[in-house]
C-alpha cells in the first residue's frame, strides 16, 4: 500500500484545488463589461479580475496570480498618447514573456500589434466596419480553429500583421482580422463577446458611428444579429476552450 503524503502535502493541495483560477479583464469605460466572454469564463470555473486602468487600476507585474489576460476594446484610439494607453501597451510584455494565454478584442489586438512592433491606422478610404461582415480565414487560420462566416464590428481603425505572428483571418477592408503569437497568444479585431443588451447600448450611444462610411444601420445589424449570432456564439464557446488548453499545455 502506497504510504500517504504529509498532512501539510495534502492541505496545501486542498488550498490549491479550492484556489479559483483567475483571469484580469481589461476594460476602458466605467460601464463596460465583458460581456459574453465573461459569462463564458465564469461557466467554465474562472474568476474575473477586472480592472480599469484608464480610471487608476494598477495592472500586475507579473502573471503569477492570473491564468490568463484579455484586453477589450473601446472608444479611443491604440495610437492615442494618454498615458494608460501606452501603459497597457507596454504590460503586455507581461502576459507574453511568462507564457500565459493572452487574447486582444478590438482595441486589444490593435494595442498587441503595436506592442509587437506593428501599426495601427485607418482605412486609406475611411471606411470602417460597424455590423456584421464576411470573415475570411487563411489556411494557418483553418488549421487552428472553424471560423463563423460572419462576424460582428464596431472599429474604424485597423492594424497591420506584427513581425513574429501568423496571420488567421482577414476582410475585404481590413487585412488582419485575427492572428496569433506564440502559443497562447490571440488577437481578433471582432467582437464575438457582444450580447443583445450590449447591441442595443451600442448602437443608441454610437449612433453617430452609424452613419460613417461603411457602418450599417441599426435595423440592419439586428437583422444581421438575427442569422449571425448563433454561429458567432458557438465559435466563441469552442474558441475559448482551445485558448484554456493552449494556456494549460504551455
Amino acid at each position: 500500500m502506497a504510504a500517504s503524503p504529509p498532512c501539510n502535502a495534502s492541505m496545501e493541495q486542498g488550498r490549491r484545488q479550492d484556489m479559483t483560477e483567475k483571469i484580469l479583464i481589461i476594460v476602458h469605460q466605467e460601464r463596460s463589461t465583458p460581456g459574453r466572454v465573461g459569462d463564458m469564463l465564469k461557466e467554465r470555473g474562472f474568476q474575473l479580475d477586472i480592472r480599469r486602468p484608464r480610471f487608476g487600476d494598477p495592472l500586475p507585474r507579473t502573471m503569477d496570480e492570473h491564468f490568463g489576460a484579455i484586453i477589450f476594446g473601446g472608444p479611443m484610439s491604440a495610437n492615442d498618447t494618454d498615458a494608460y494607453v501606452r501603459r497597457e501597451i507596454d504590460w503586455i510584455d507581461v502576459p507574453l514573456r511568462d507564457k500565459r494565454p493572452f487574447l486582444g478584442i478590438c482595441l486589444g489586438a490593435q494595442m498587441m500589434a503595436l506592442n509587437l512592433g506593428g501599426k495601427v491606422f485607418e482605412h486609406p478610404k475611411g471606411a470602417v466596419e460597424i455590423g456584421f461582415y464576411p470573415l475570411e480565414p487563411t489556411a494557418e487560420g483553418r488549421d487552428v480553429c472553424d471560423w463563423p462566416e460572419y462576424v460582428y464590428h464596431w472599429h474604424r481603425e485597423g492594424s497591420d500583421l506584427p513581425a513574429g505572428a501568423t496571420l488567421l483571418a482577414k476582410s475585404r477592408d481590413f487585412d488582419c482580422q485575427a492572428f496569433q503569437y506564440g502559443d497562447a497568444g490571440f488577437a481578433i479585431q471582432f467582437h464575438a463577446e457582444v450580447t443583445l443588451a450590449m447591441l442595443h447600448r451600442w448602437t443608441v450611444h454610437g449612433a453617430p458611428r452609424l452613419k460613417l462610411n461603411g457602418a450599417q444601420s441599426r435595423g440592419v445589424q439586428f437583422a444581421g444579429r438575427a442569422i449571425h449570432d448563433p454561429p458567432l456564439k458557438a465559435w466563441l464557446g469552442n474558441f475559448l476552450d482551445l485558448w484554456i488548453a493552449r494556456g494549460r499545455a504551455a
